[in-house]
């Protein structure tokens, strides 16, 4: 009797180890799809004639044009109540050097996934008043 107790403890833990192996062979599959510096940013993101900068609490990256980033500007365009507001967001996106001369930012985002885009504008830092021209 303790021969066949023995018996199918010692058979479940090898089927356990076998199955712990495979799945650790999908997820080191699936890392390996996913390039090591697309990461996650969270910041305030501003679409401003036509600048698109992401500014986080320790950064500031330029925004380099593609189909995100469009779509982004779009998504904050609907948010946003002026056309100085900034919307916060959380995108993933890839860090690089800045080759485009037109532009002034030594590093730039490229976006490749909008993760989260808030529902109201960020408070401002300062704020401006208009004042009434009295003519």
């Amino acid at each position: 009797m303790k021969k066949i107790v023995l018996l199918l403890m010692l058979t479940t833990v090898v089927f356990s180890c076998k199955n712990s192996e495979e799945k650790t062979t999908e997820t080191t599959e699936i890392a390996a799809e996913t390039p090591e510096n697309i990461k996650a940013y969270k910041g305030d993101f501003i679409d401003s004639d036509g600048a698109l900068v992401l500014m986080g609490t320790n950064f500031i990256y330029g925004v380099k044009r593609n189909d995100r980033a469009n779509q982004l500007s779009q998504q904050v365009a609907k948010v946003k109540k002026n056309d100085f507001d900034m919307v916060g967001v959380v995108v993933r996106g890839t860090i690089s050097k800045n080759t485009d001369s037109d532009s002034e930012w030594d590093e730039v985002i490229t976006i490749t996934e909008i993760m989260r885009v808030n529902d109201k504008p960020s408070e401002a830092d300062i704020k401006f008043e208009e004042s009434a021209k009295n003519n």
